[in-house]
């Protein structure tokens, strides 16, 4: 089953998740680090927007479903293998040469919301889905890397209040704390204006590519950092009281 798709319009490139909730695990990981690969191996791409086509989600984050199948196989690789995939997905956004803009078409959760900070610019329907970190709600801790991106996304103090309560916000919510750029009024109004704002775009990608690892040169390196997954033992998702 297809999971994720692009196409381009005109030299923007449309990566569009098409998997209901699009929910992250270890295929989800690879087939979106394939993709942007793909997608800047096309050298005349100027910008890229990342969506979904579900009526509902742009993405609910990590599939615990899946984690949890797997933790009760003893079957910890795969899950090892999903974290470090989304790290390099990360880096890559925070990275890529052109410019990454989330249209956010419906509920962000958890590490879809933190794929969405992972990009320069998002965009947000208004009339339907929520921004959310449910993390301190399912005993998820954040990693270091998920912080330091986020903290590049969301200002502290709305930050520290959105990580501690787990709270839901809307668009309006959101534009109003610079969160988005935009609070669009439904779906054809955020693809419009998520596509006017990419092809405002025609940088070279030599001195964007450079502009934003240096800017984002304390995230990288973060990101990079040997982490507790180094040594490939064990590990707990969660964490109980």
């Amino acid at each position: 089953m297809e999971i994720m798709k692009w196409e381009k319009d005109e030299t923007v490139a449309i990566l569009t998740m098409t998997n209901g909730a699009n929910k992250q695990n270890l295929d989800f990981a690879n087939t979106m680090n394939a993709m942007l690969d793909e997608i800047i191996a096309d050298k005349t791409v100027t910008a890229l927007i990342i969506t979904s086509n579900d009526e509902k989600n742009f993405s609910q984050g990590i599939d615990v479903e899946w984690i949890l199948d797997k933790a009760q196989k003893k079957e910890y690789q795969p899950v090892i293998d999903f974290i470090r995939g989304m790290d390099i997905v990360f880096k890559k956004l925070v990275a890529y040469p052109v410019p990454v803009i989330a249209a956010i078409n419906g509920h962000a959760f958890g590490n879809g919301s933190i794929m969405s900070c992972a990009c320069d610019f998002r965009f947000m329907r208004s009339d339907k889905g929520f921004f959310c970190f449910p993390e301190v709600n399912l005993g998820i801790p954040f990693r270091a890397g998920m912080n330091a991106f986020i903290k590049k996304a969301v200002p502290m103090y709305k930050l520290v209040e959105m990580q501690l309560t787990g709270n839901r916000y809307t668009a309006k919510e959101m534009e109003a704390h610079h969160v988005i750029l935009k609070a669009c009024e439904d779906q054809a109004d955020l693809m419009a204006q998520a596509l006017a704002f990419a092809k405002t775009f025609k940088k070279k990608r030599g001195i964007f590519g450079e502009l934003k690892k240096r800017l984002h040169k304390e995230i990288i390196e973060i990101l990079e950092a040997p982490d507790e997954l180094a040594s490939g033992g064990s590990f707990s998702l969660t964490i109980d009281d």
